[in-house]
């Protein structure tokens, strides 16, 4: 949700009425924005007795149709009595397209990742052919496309997903693969930061005049004491300073740690990216994304899903390095975070990725594309 809530806050700021549908225990979250807010029954985790994130690929594609099944018809009534005249939707929200096109009205869907090329099918053929191939891909596509002749759209299972009829990017253009290769449809607007997560809030930096570093491996796979540990040890015989975000994991559980190393179970990303010198990252499309828009260089540790190709992309744009090992060494550790920190090449290109970003990004450019949208010019 966070990538879009600037881009909702700017266009109550003009005017719109929005109304953001969502999961009844995330509505408080969401009226922060000024937008109406719509609660519904989710079956996506953290919601009341909601199952945990599954670890297979094809189970969580699952999981997120079963949701936008039974997310459709609360849709439907909860506006089918105050229709919009536009409806954003996120690529997980795939009850929106279909809603959309039987209020008759456009949609844009929203991608806080990298989408897909010209050429994407192709090009990825080996990496989706044995996906495709199986079975457990076979029947989420069949309840996929028994779900649109139920609904009785026109949609294909396509436009549905992966090649939508319009879509904003929220990534950097500079982490999109092949990115000479995507059409008109897709509009790159950067990362869309909400001005208050970038207020730290009772957040201080540890104590002390080195440079500093942030740890954090998002929410889904924080379970890696070995990680922060290594971390710890890695720049132990330095003046440098630790921000470490345990998610998960109770702080106690890492261990002890000297007084320039802070642990803290959540932290405010943006407001420590804003300080930070170094983050140690998981790479994930949102960190990679606000690191880059603060300037900080990344030590990319993948842990799932599309982080593997987003560690990849730092390291061939020079402003990150991706290391490989599980878990690396405090050796590895040190050398590549003194590395991104110190050199020259790697400042020169992130201060211009971010100057970039800067420049034609943000929450202002991703509401005039919106009202592009609104008034038929895209």
């Amino acid at each position: 949700m966070f990538p879009h809530f600037a881009v909702l806050t700017e266009l109550v700021r003009r005017g719109h009425r929005v109304s953001y549908l969502v999961g009844h225990h995330l509505t408080e979250v969401v009226a922060t924005t000024g937008a109406d807010v719509v609660g519904y029954e989710t079956l996506l985790p953290g919601s009341p007795n909601a199952q945990n994130w599954p670890d297979h690929d094809m189970a969580g594609a699952r999981m997120f149709l079963d949701d936008s099944i039974q997310v459709l018809p609360q849709v439907h009534a909860a506006l089918d009595g105050d229709r919009p005249d536009l409806v954003l939707y996120d690529i997980g929200g795939m009850a929106g397209p279909i809603a959309a096109e039987r209020w008759g009205v456009p949609a844009v869907q929203v991608s806080p990742s990298i989408v897909a090329w010209e050429t994407y099918h192709d090009d990825m053929a080996e990496v989706l052919g044995p996906m495709l191939a199986s079975a457990g891909y076979r029947e989420y596509r069949q309840a996929f496309d028994d779900w649109l002749a139920q609904t009785g759209t026109s949609l294909t299972f396509e436009q549905v997903t992966g090649e939508p009829r319009r879509c904003l990017v929220m990534i950097p253009r500079a982490m999109q693969p092949h990115a000479d290769k995507v059409g008109e449809r897709y509009r790159f607007v950067g990362p869309c930061i909400d001005p208050r997560r970038e207020d730290p809030g009772g957040w201080a930096p540890p104590a002390g005049d080195g440079p500093l570093a942030l740890v954090a491996l998002g929410t889904s796979y924080t379970d890696r004491i070995d990680v922060y540990r290594n971390v710890i040890d890695a720049l132990a015989q330095t003046d440098w300073r630790l921000v470490i975000a345990t998610g998960k994991v109770a702080p106690e559980r890492v261990g002890a740690v000297p007084e320039r190393v802070q642990l803290r179970a959540r932290v405010p990303q943006p407001a420590v990216l804003a300080r930070a010198d170094a983050f140690v990252t998981h790479a994930g499309m949102g960190s990679c994304t606000e690191a880059l828009w603060y300037a900080v260089p990344m030590v990319a540790i993948p842990q799932a899903v599309d982080q593997p190709l987003n560690a990849a992309r730092l390291e061939e744009l020079g402003v990150g390095r991706h290391l490989t090992a599980d878990p690396p060494g405090p050796d590895e550790l040190r050398d590549a975070i003194l590395s991104v920190a110190t050199d020259p090449g790697v400042r020169s290109r992130v201060d211009a990725i971010r100057d970039e970003l800067h420049a034609v990004g943000g929450p202002v450019p991703a509401a005039d594309a919106v009202e592009d949208v609104a008034a038929g010019r895209w």
